[in-house]
């Protein structure tokens, strides 16, 4: 176990406490400063356990969502003292892991915001990483009596949700921005400064396709129940069309993103839609141009424009789910693909189904 000495700027007064690995919220941690007129600092560590590791695969499935969460407070890493960098983070365990483990090697104290179990970007559009969260946080902490110098650094992914200024004029302390992802965090410290690289957002191919997994595990109940319902109503080929519009928007989506063509997600999951149906109207096309049929021209056509129909608004709609997630659009964006091209999509849905059930009902009727 590792000792902590903790320099108190009110009083002139040291104090040690032992450390150990951080707890999560559920469990309860063990106090580390008996003094009721001294702050409470929770003990961390930089290492990253099996537990860790299994919490963060967890996280990345959906398991117990919100509930990948620390305690919000003050914790100390490694040996702090009084002139120790603050760092500021969300309570998402994810977050708050790859934090510590960045700075393996440091002394710093860690104050955890209280973000609902959300990472640092989604919790400053939501306003739970914002300057309100962090002027109480600073307050109740007593954060001014654990460090003499009054400088919070703050992930610059953060930024929307904090006004710097209004948090050192209520607070005393001043804001700085580190970079954008924590593994840059040592050379900040040794610069001194964030450089452009580091204030840079990439979206690389790895980043995009850790994104799948909790996509498929929030849509495996609607995607298992529309291949259901197709292939009650349709038959196997319905059921796969099914299974390839959910599967395209969850996973071809994200790995595609950078090279499907237009600005809007909204758009660029039309698209995807649209090739992702091809395999399926095939077979229309070739009766409807190529191949000698009794059946009427009208219905391939009408197989071909009602397969499109359904298929392309569910792509795109799923698209919309990775907005929040990506370096590609902006919150104004994002509520005007929502306000312009969700009523379309519902449209184009609704009009496939009902020319794919009027298609049948000819079928049946033998009019084809």
């Amino acid at each position: 176990m590792n000792r902590i000495k903790l320099d108190c700027c009110s009083t002139g007064c040291s104090k040690t406490i032992k450390t150990k690995s951080p707890q999560r919220a559920e469990e309860s941690p063990e106090e580390t400063v008996d003094e009721s007129n001294s702050p409470l600092i929770r003990p961390a560590d930089h290492t990253i356990t099996w537990a860790d590791r299994l919490d963060h695969f967890r996280a990345r499935w959906g398991v117990n969502r919100m509930g990948h969460r620390i305690d919000p407070g003050v914790y100390a890493l490694g040996e702090p003292t009084s002139d120790s960098p603050v760092f500021v983070t969300a309570n998402y365990t994810l977050s708050f892991d790859a934090l510590r483990s960045s700075l393996a090697g440091y002394d710093a104290y860690l104050l955890v915001l209280d973000t609902k179990g959300i990472n640092v970007w989604c919790a400053a559009g939501k306003g739970t990483f914002g300057t309100e969260e962090l002027v109480r946080r600073v307050q109740e902490t007593g954060l001014h009596r654990v460090v003499r110098h009054r400088a919070l650094i703050l992930p610059q992914l953060g930024a929307p949700g904090v006004s710097a200024h209004e948090v050192t004029r209520r607070t005393r302390f001043k804001v700085r921005y580190g970079p954008v992802y924590a593994r840059d965090l040592p050379s900040f410290l040794r610069l001194g400064e964030a450089t452009p690289e580091m204030r840079r957002v990439s979206f690389p191919l790895p980043d995009r396709l850790v994104l799948i997994p909790v996509e498929l595990t929030n849509l495996l109940l609607p995607m298992s129940a529309a291949a259901a319902l197709m292939l009650a109503a349709g038959g196997w080929t319905a059921s796969a069309a099914a299974l390839a519009a959910f599967l395209s928007g969850i996973v071809l989506f994200p790995a595609l993103l950078p090279w499907l063509p237009t600005s809007y997600f909204s758009t660029k999951g039309f698209i995807l839609g649209g090739l992702t149906s091809l395999p399926f109207i095939y077979p229309y096309l070739q009766g409807l141009f190529f191949a000698r049929s009794l059946a009427p021209w009208w219905l391939p056509a009408g197989l071909t424009l009602a397969t499109l129909l359904m298929m392309t608004p569910v792509v795109s709609f799923l698209a919309l789910n990775f907005t929040g997630s990506t370096p590609f659009t902006s919150r104004s964006a994002v509520k005007f693909e929502i306000a312009t091209f969700v009523p379309l999509m519902a449209k184009m849905l609704a009009a496939g189904v009902v020319l794919a059930v009027s298609l049948r009902l000819a079928v049946g009727l033998g009019a084809a």
